[in-house]
């Protein structure tokens, strides 16, 4: 049993939530500190207190989006098989963003920029994928461009998120066009023989 929280603890929980919830369902310029304040029934000066401000109390936010993803992916397991690696990495991002949909909105909804390319820091979520990439590389099952293969595949996953989040698809539609989707863009990076070993794979399943 954990020990309790304390009261700053507690308000600082709740301006956090209630925070996300603004920030993924309203434009930020109308995402005030009042605002956030009154939602969490705490008062302006806890804002500036536990966080400095707004923009302290963004960077709170997108700080556990970031380590909400990095964690679901970091807990897959790494196997000896890179795609299936890479196959249940897009799984874990799936299920996270579509259990975690504000924060997942906050993270990749334009409040504040995040992607795959630059410097890679310790607890970025994009890690976990270029670790798998690079394993797949090396055990010649992709060939290409880590930082390339990087995007397209998170261009896929996040697409087929956004869309299952909008609600433009349903639940059977959803599933099917995930991994359907995922395995021909792994198939399209793959080496020429996996390619065929994967294209035999999937005929055999019809």
């Amino acid at each position: 049993m954990g020990r309790p929280r304390t009261n700053d603890e507690a308000v600082r929980e709740r301006l956090v939530e209630c925070a996300t919830e603004m920030l993924a369902t309203r434009p930020r310029e109308s995402v005030s500190v009042r605002a956030v304040a009154a939602a969490a029934g705490a008062s302006t000066t806890a804002v500036y207190s536990l966080f400095g401000g707004k923009d302290g109390l963004i960077g709170a936010v997108r700080a556990r989006a970031v380590t909400g993803l990095f964690q679901s992916l970091s807990a897959v397991r790494t196997s000896a098989g890179p795609l299936a690696d890479l196959d249940a990495l897009a799984v874990a991002y799936r299920r996270w963003g579509c259990g975690h949909r504000h924060l997942y909105t906050v993270l990749f909804g334009g409040v504040q920029a995040f992607g795959p390319s630059g410097e890679v820091g310790a607890g970025d979520p994009i890690r976990p994928l270029l670790a798998a990439i690079d394993r797949a590389l090396t055990a010649s099952v992709l060939a290409g461009d880590a930082t390339a293969i990087a995007l397209s595949v998170w261009g896929t996953l996040h697409g087929l998120v956004t869309l299952e989040l909008a609600g433009a698809l349903d639940a059977a539609t959803a599933d099917a066009a995930f991994h359907s989707a995922v395995h021909a863009m792994l198939r399209g990076w793959a080496t020429p023989e996996v390619f065929r070993d994967l294209r035999r794979a999937d005929s055999a399943r019809q």
